[in-house]
């Protein structure tokens, strides 16, 4: 059975997780592939609210996002994501890329969603069917959903953990949203069990978060919910390999 792992970070410009320390925790775990993502630390100053962006910012988040799209060429099965941020670089959708990470957390500075770029950013993913990974405040969350890109693929990681929590999103009714996923990464196995029998296998991914969560770990989660073969599958890599086959490039 091919195992995929939708959530994984990996870098080399401000942090220290280049492939080769992600590689051999795959091939331990028996994961077969991964999407990968430039931790937050290559995109912008975390830890200051105020931040700024700037030039060399900039340029270190392009060579950041070019590193895990370099090694897409190189080694098969690797899903590159382009991490956006407020320079809402919509020329890097052209580069091939399988997906969008959109991130921030109360206590980071904040998206521009003012600024009219954001806006035609969101419009050419939701059109190219770019499966975003959304990690972002209740209220936010709920809004991107709602109102900013209501037709775009949403990823809700950690099974919403850190975008509210999973209960908060139930009852907002994200989860009802038939665009709307969410990863595994991290999230009690209450949570899936509560997913998968409410929302069915369909709309749930496998994923670790590493390097929070370590992949061997995370996929004995999921697999400890002893599925039908058929909806194991679908959620180590059924429902992802979906994703990435309705992609549109034009």
């Amino acid at each position: 059975m091919q195992i995929i792992d939708s959530h994984m970070h990996c870098g080399i410009q401000n942090s220290d997780l280049p492939f080769e320390v992600v590689s051999p925790l795959l091939v331990d775990a028996g994961i077969t592939g991964a999407c990968l993502f430039a931790p937050v630390e290559d995109i912008y100053d975390r830890y200051n609210f105020n931040f700024q962006d700037n030039e060399e910012w900039i340029q270190t988040r392009r060579a950041a996002n070019r590193y895990i799209l370099d090694l897409a060429t190189r080694t098969e099965s690797i899903f590159p994501y382009l991490f956006v941020w407020n320079d809402f670089a919509i020329e890097e959708l052209q580069q091939g890329y399988c997906g969008i990470k959109w991130h921030r957390h109360d206590n980071e500075p904040v998206y521009n969603y003012k600024d009219p770029r954001c806006g035609q950013i969101i419009q050419e993913i939701s059109e190219r069917r770019l499966p975003i990974v959304l990690e972002e405040s209740f209220a936010n969350t709920c809004q991107f959903v709602e109102e900013f890109a209501p037709q775009a693929v949403i990823i809700i990681p950690h099974l919403g953990a850190l975008n509210g929590s999973y209960p908060a999103l139930e009852r907002a009714g994200i989860w009802q949203r038939p665009n709307t996923y969410a990863d595994t990464a991290l999230a009690p196995i209450e949570h899936m069990r509560h997913f998968v029998q409410h929302y069915g296998a369909e709309r749930l991914l496998f994923g670790s978060d590493f390097p929070f969560g370590a992949p061997g770990h995370e996929l004995r989660k999921v697999e400890a919910l002893h599925l039908p073969s058929m909806d194991l599958e679908k959620i180590l890599s059924g429902n992802l390999l979906g994703l990435i086959d309705d992609i549109r490039t034009s």
